[in-house]
């Protein structure tokens, strides 16, 4: 019996051992697969948001970091700034909705980008199209009211069936807008 006993225990010590040789190797590979990928994936990163950028801004040739500010940028267009963009988030129905504002330095809206949602398919999923955000261009921070009555074209018309969404994507711009003009005055 004292026999069985000692070769439990060393089966016991092996397989831990083997286990421990496993975790050791496996975590090798992650450590050095995550070494040699973590550059490219925050490259890809960088190219990604100046893509976004550039699509809210086409006419700027350079986007230069606000100092002082995470992710705020300034676009130019030959040395002179043409708008800031910048990141906001705001409560949508189905949870947080992060966003990027492009903003004149005049204070209006030009153009804003969805980077992440979880609004309703079909429904609240409406903030990101064209339809809804071609009403924010040009408008300031006092006319980002939402309204269901389709005679007033002064502010946001609510989506049908996503009012919270067309709430809150209203709030997120001009909220942008606010801190954008709250900068612009405490440059002067």
């Amino acid at each position: 019996m004292t026999v069985e006993h000692g070769s439990k225990h060393d089966s016991i010590f092996k397989i831990a051992i083997n286990l421990a040789i496993a975790c050791f190797i496996s975590g090798s590979i992650i450590a050095i697969t995550y070494y040699f990928t973590a550059p490219i994936t925050r490259q890809n990163t960088e190219n990604t948001k100046t893509e976004m950028m550039q699509q809210l801004v086409a006419d700027s040739d350079k986007f230069i970091p606000v100092e002082g500010k995470t992710d705020w940028f300034i676009a130019n267009k030959n040395g002179a700034a043409i708008a800031y963009v910048i990141p906001t988030d705001t409560k949508g129905y189905g949870g947080t909705i992060k966003m990027l504002v492009a903003v004149s330095p005049e204070g209006k809206e030009i153009d804003y980008q969805i980077l992440s949602a979880n609004e309703t398919p079909g429904l609240g999923d409406g903030v990101a199209k064209d339809e809804f955000k071609k009403q924010f261009r040009g408008k300031t921070a006092a006319a980002m009211v939402v309204t269901k009555d389709p005679a007033n074209t002064e502010n946001i018309q609510a989506i049908t069936g996503a009012t919270i969404s067309s709430r809150a994507v209203t709030a997120g711009v001009k909220t942008a807008e606010t801190e954008v003009m709250e900068y612009l005055e405490a440059q002067n």
